[in-house]
């Protein structure tokens, strides 16, 4: 008995010691994670900052917008922007749900023949061997390097050429062809083992089902990110150098032509800034929850 007494007198001062190390271990990671919720946070309200800053200019009445110095809250709100920017939209010589469908029509079936098209172009990319197909795996990438302004006249003369100018062609055709959604979907598509789509084939499957079917689930975190990326691109596209078409143009062009009126009109041109502004963040909420859910689950090992 002595000697049992004597071991657990020996082991009490490591008990403690080792309860006393547990308890700076939690004391250190519940202080780690305050400074890093703390940090993440005044990010993110450092991010919502214009938002919020546009929230609040459609909703000032005209002398508080041009008060100096500016301030981030409204002394009198009112919606009184949007009654006027309803107002000047039905002077228009286009009523503004024409404009409305110009845009959805054009972001939707632009973004979805994007998504088709550069997952279609992607797979033969990613996973088989053809001639030529380094080369052109190469071109694509440098592709990337041009900007809108770089190949602006290229494709106007191209457009001009084959008749698409004051069309929806106009609008959709160069928002398919980007090389972007081809070279994202593309290092994606290069995840999924190759044994899969052999064992695919052996059981009777097509080229087409094995693409709907196993290539695009296995896809899905990039298929959403190029969505996201689409829908705020062609929702913010004016198409101001190819539509001169009052029956064609596009909502952002309508509220610029409103925005651009004068000092007067500066609260309905807040108020425009806010309805652009909405859609395309309200999008991207609904859908990002869904990129964070499967990024986890991107493809599989090879």
């Amino acid at each position: 008995m002595s000697k049992v007494k004597a071991a657990a007198v020996v082991a009490e001062p490591k008990k403690l010691k080792v309860r006393k190390r547990q308890k700076e271990a939690i004391a250190r990671t519940w202080w780690g994670n305050f400074f890093v919720f703390l940090f993440l946070g005044l990010m993110a309200a450092f991010m919502l900052l214009p938002f919020y800053y546009a929230i609040v200019q459609s909703l000032k009445p005209l002398e508080e917008i041009f008060a100096y110095p500016p301030k981030f809250y409204v002394v009198r709100p009112s919606f009184n922007n949007f009654r006027s920017l309803g107002i000047l939209t039905d002077s228009l010589w286009i009523p503004l749900s024409r404009a409305i469908f110009n845009t959805v029509f054009v972001t939707l079936a632009g973004t979805v023949a994007n998504v088709v098209i550069s997952s279609l172009a992607a797979f033969p990319f990613a996973k088989y061997t053809f001639p030529g197909s380094r080369f052109m795996s190469t071109l694509i990438t440098k592709a990337l390097l041009f900007t809108g302004a770089v190949t602006a006249v290229p494709q106007y003369l191209l457009m001009a050429k084959t008749g698409m100018i004051n069309t929806y062609w106009a609008l959709l055709g160069p928002a398919v062809a980007g090389p972007m959604g081809m070279f994202l979907l593309k290092n994606f598509m290069s995840q999924i083992s190759t044994t899969i789509l052999e064992a695919a084939e052996l059981d009777g499957a097509t080229i087409p089902r094995i693409w709907w079917q196993i290539i695009l689930p296995n896809v899905k975190p990039a298929v959403l990110t190029l969505i996201i990326l689409c829908f705020q691109s062609l929702w913010n596209m004016t198409g101001g150098q190819v539509i001169y078409e009052e029956k064609l143009k596009l909502l952002p062009t309508i509220l610029n032509q409103i925005s651009a009126s004068g000092i007067a009109y500066s609260g309905a041109a807040a108020a425009a800034s806010v309805i652009l502004m909405l859609p395309p963040l309200v999008f991207y909420i609904v859908v990002q929850s869904r990129v964070l859910e499967t990024m986890a689950h991107a493809g599989i090992d090879k």
